[in-house]
This record gives structure tokens, C-alpha cells and sequence, in this order.
């Protein structure tokens, strides 16, 4: 008896949990950049002084799906999405280097260029930074390119050019901050082959129609755990009835 409502309690609390995960793609699917979390479950032993018999299951993300969403065109040119394989490199709030498929670029006050979550676009030597101008424009390789006030409209200065890397996707995670991150902390080196393409930004790659379909699937699951746990609970009043009787 006490296995049954073991099995059926976990397996309801590990469910609650896998809706959420498939909850949260659904919530970003209209979030550009968002990449979708996966999710599984697997059983696990129980350890300490039990019997070996014991097990309980766990839902877990057992990574993220890098894939690319598709290429929405925005008119605006300072957004910036990467075609094919690659990532946009940025800095994090502590330092470090953080990577985007896609990103609203903008200039602050201070001449520093943002992606669209606010933090600093990293190029060559760091953060890059640009000075005073009528016109900004992004090549296809990454380079940042200025008119300074006051200049002809031809006459365009380079002025740094965005790191675009390309590292091993096994050696990629998603952090809690949403953004991708390197397992082992280091900075990924820069790659002069990745492309990006200015005017358009990279929708999510959730599928909503699969996302809602995994929801109700775990809903149901839910619910035969409750009717589970009910049927336990009335095995458990049938036989104490028993026993009062002999």
C-alpha cells in the first residue's frame, strides 16, 4: 500500500513540475531570442534504509534545444540576428560573457552599445563603445560602422566589431538568466566565419501546438496520480474496517 502512494505521490509532485517547465516555453513563445528548455523524466532509487524496492521519479531539464527560430524582419537597423550557427557575445552583470542568438541593439548615454536585455555587446578588447554620430550601421561580419557628426554621408568609420563566436554546443548551457553560458565558465573565442544579418531579429523556436499538447498530456497524468492516491487512501479505510470486524 505504501509503495502505491509513494509512486503516485512523487509521480504527481514531478508532474506539477514538468507543466511548469512547458509552461514557461509557452509563456516566451512570442519572446525573441527564447530558446526552448527541454524536459524528461527518469526514475531514481531511494537511498538510506529502505528497501531496495523503492524508487521515485524526477523530472529534469536535461538541456535546452539551440535550435534556431525563424528570422523576423524588423525594418530597424540595429537589430541584429545571427544566420546559421553562432551566438552574439555579451557581458554579464559580473563580468563575464553571456551569449544571444538575436539582439535589439541600442546606444546609451554614455556611448556604451546594449542589446536589448540592457547589457553591454562585447567586440575586440570588451564593451564596445561608440563615439557621436548621425548613423550607425552593422556589416554582415559583425563591424561597427559610424558616421560622425558633421561628415558626409559616404564617409563611414570603422569603429570596432561585435564578437560572434561559434563554441561546442556540448560545452552549452542555459543559465538562469536565460542566456547561454559555457559549462566550464571561459570566454568562447571569437569566429571570423559566423554571419549575422542586420534588420531582423530570431522569433523563439517553441512550437506552441507541441508545447500545449505535452500540458494536457501531463494535466492527465496529474490527474491519474490523484485518482491514485484516492484509491490508496480507500484501500487503507476498507481494510482497517477489516481488521476492526475480525
Amino acid at each position: 500500500m505504501d509503495k502505491l502512494l509513494y509512486v503516485a505521490m512523487s509521480g504527481a509532485s514531478e508532474n506539477a513540475i514538468a507543466q511548469k517547465a512547458h509552461a514557461n516555453n509557452l509563456a516566451n513563445v512570442s519572446t525573441n531570442g527564447f530558446q526552448r528548455d527541454l524536459e524528461q523524466a527518469r526514475s531514481i532509487p531511494v537511498f538510506g534504509e529502505v528497501m531496495p524496492s523503492r524508487a521515485y521519479a524526477m523530472s529534469e531539464r536535461p538541456g535546452t534545444d539551440f535550435s534556431g527560430g525563424a528570422m523576423v524582419d524588423t525594418g530597424r537597423d540595429l537589430d541584429v540576428a545571427v544566420k546559421g550557427d553562432g551566438w552574439i557575445a555579451v557581458q554579464t552583470a559580473d563580468g563575464g560573457e553571456a551569449y544571444t542568438r538575436s539582439a535589439s541593439l541600442n546606444v546609451d548615454a554614455l556611448g556604451i552599445l546594449r542589446a536589448g536585455n540592457g547589457l553591454p555587446v562585447m567586440g575586440n578588447g570588451g564593451p564596445i563603445a561608440v563615439p557621436p554620430q548621425q548613423q550607425i550601421e552593422v556589416g554582415a561580419d559583425g563591424t561597427i560602422s559610424v558616421r560622425s557628426m558633421g561628415e558626409g554621408p559616404k564617409v563611414m568609420a570603422q569603429v570596432d566589431r561585435i564578437k560572434l563566436v561559434k563554441p561546442d554546443m556540448k560545452n552549452m548551457e542555459k543559465g538562469a538568466d536565460g542566456l547561454i553560458h559555457t559549462k566550464d565558465g571561459k570566454a568562447a573565442g571569437a569566429d571570423g566565419t559566423v554571419q549575422v544579418e542586420s534588420g531582423f531579429l530570431q522569433a523563439s523556436n517553441v512550437n506552441a501546438v507541441e508545447e500545449m499538447t505535452s500540458v494536457l498530456t501531463l494535466s492527465r497524468q496529474f490527474e491519474l496520480h490523484i485518482k491514485m492516491m484516492k484509491t490508496a487512501e480507500t484501500n487503507d479505510e476498507s481494510m482497517a474496517r477489516v481488521l476492526q470486524i475480525s
